[in-house]
């Protein structure tokens, strides 16, 4: 197999060679014994520190009162880089314990890399710069996990919404679990993120989990986090699972009807004990999390039916909060729908969009079993087809499934059956016929009052006085 090489040899000589270099390389170097007795130290050693004589025999504190090579022998660990302070001065050092051939420290040896610690200043600059290049991107992530909703965008006057937001203020001044029921898309996440807000915990991390969107293998790792190496394939790192994360703040648990029976058990046992343990370890962490879940099934038919568990109810029901669907609350139907218009606008980076009157009938008479959510859908769907700055009836009926189509020039009575004031069905045509215009001219008013057969000027002057917001193109 070619020539035989003597390893021992050649590692010895490596050792020797880069102790050899070692002392080229620095300005001092000094070795002492197991009772950290000065051994030997150099000549260049000797002039830094202004010793004379022979320093052999002295403890090493007798010399440099500094030094930390007794701690090294005591402890057997090596300290690669460190400063040391002399005098007025400041040295860059290293120490390395020495080792017999049983493996016993038998004692150290040091060497002075650098004379002035400013020679570490690019080393120093760099490493200030990871730690804020850190700390900036903590501050991101924990900007991410702040709860971005108040009470204030939770939209509506009615007696419903009001009592809800009494509900949630109250609640937000508790530590209690809260329990927000109602079906999807009324807005549970928001009133969950607008409580944590409005209490004690506000500045802490706000933490979304929604247990029906992860597979259930995964649903436990995600809670309580993996140990190093848990099992085959994982990380060597430690995960930390949504519990970690939310340590001090709020863990919102959506779509918790969702969960299984297992797993109820182990969430049941985190909120009364306040410890996890991550997957694949034996060490408990405690955690101080405040809970507010939420689900759009019938928690309490569950327990019955025996798919979700007595306890954890009771558990989660301490401040129950009922949101209503939005066909229960229409009053509430036109200002959330000119927020959604105002927020499309922005995003587009165009002007909002205006909806008549008989169109906001249209979006009050409709069932809406998608809540908000479905309202925010329409309204983009509605505003990504046509140009037209004022929504009317007909075009919103021709998104929603369902619901019939009636044509442009259909009577202002027939979207409003029932004899009312002359006064109020003539400016009703009026502003659907304008609208109409509006529509067919892709919202250029001239040409709109080109097929009305008036002036601009009078265009202008109907849209004023008809409260849709006319201005000179």
């Amino acid at each position: 197999m070619g020539d035989n090489v003597d390893f021992e040899a050649l590692r010895q000589r490596a050792v020797h060679s880069l102790s050899e270099h070692l002392e080229s390389m620095c300005v001092g170097a000094v070795t002492v014994d197991h009772n950290a007795r000065i051994a030997w130290m150099d000549d260049k050693y000797k002039a830094l520190v202004g010793f004379k004589g022979d320093p052999r025999g002295k403890p090493v504190e007798d010399v440099l009162p500094k030094s930390l090579l007794r701690h090294v022998i005591e402890t057997g660990q090596p300290m690669p880089l460190d400063i040391m302070e002399f005098g007025d001065r400041s040295f860059v050092v290293t120490r390395l314990p020495l080792c017999g051939p049983d493996g016993a420290v038998i004692g150290a040896i040091g060497f002075v890399l650098f004379d002035r610690a400013e020679y570490l200043r690019p080393l120093v600059k760099k490493y200030e710069q990871l730690q804020e290049e850190l700390v900036r991107a903590q501050q991101e992530l924990a900007h991410e996990r702040r709860a971005k909703y108040s009470f204030s965008q939770f939209l509506g006057a009615s007696e419903s919404v009001r009592e809800i937001k009494r509900l949630g203020r109250r609640a937000a001044q508790m530590d209690s679990t809260v329990l927000l029921l109602g079906e999807t898309g009324t807005g549970k996440e928001l009133l969950a993120q607008a409580i944590h807000n409005a209490g004690p915990r506000a500045n802490r991390p706000f933490v979304g989990v929604n247990v029906a969107a992860i597979p259930e293998t995964l649903l436990e790792a995600e809670f309580f986090g993996v140990a190093p190496g848990a099992f085959t394939g994982a990380d060597r790192r430690h995960r930390e699972g949504k519990f970690q994360l939310a340590n001090g703040g709020t863990l919102f648990l959506d779509e918790i009807g969702d969960m299984s029976l297992p797993l109820q058990a182990k969430l049941l046992r985190v909120l009364q004990e306040r410890e996890i343990e991550p997957l694949g370890s034996n060490k408990v962490t405690r955690v101080d999390v405040r809970i507010i879940a939420a689900t759009s099934r019938d928690l309490l038919g569950l327990v019955k039916d025996k798919q979700f568990r007595a306890d954890l109810y009771y558990r989660l029901n301490v401040i129950p909060i009922t949101l209503p669907p939005l066909r229960d609350r229409p009053e509430d139907v036109e200002s959330i729908a000119d927020r959604i218009l105002e927020q499309l606008a922005i995003q587009q980076g165009t002007p909002p969009r205006e909806l008549l009157e008989s169109a906001v009938q249209v979006l009050r008479e409709y069932e809406w079993p998608g809540n908000v959510r479905e309202l925010y859908n329409t309204l983009e769907r509605v505003v990504a087809l046509t140009d037209a700055p004022i929504l009317t009836a007909p075009r919103i009926r021709s998104v929603l499934p369902g619901v019939h189509h009636h044509p442009a020039g259909a009577s202002a009575l027939a979207a409003h059956p029932g004899t009312r004031p002359l006064q109020e069905v003539l400016s009703a045509a009026e502003r659907m016929a304008i609208a109409a215009a509006l529509e067919e001219a892709g919202g250029v008013k001239a040409r709109a009052a080109k097929l009305l057969g008036i002036s601009r000027a009078s265009l202008y002057e109907r849209m004023m006085s008809l409260g849709l917001g006319a201005s000179p193109q």
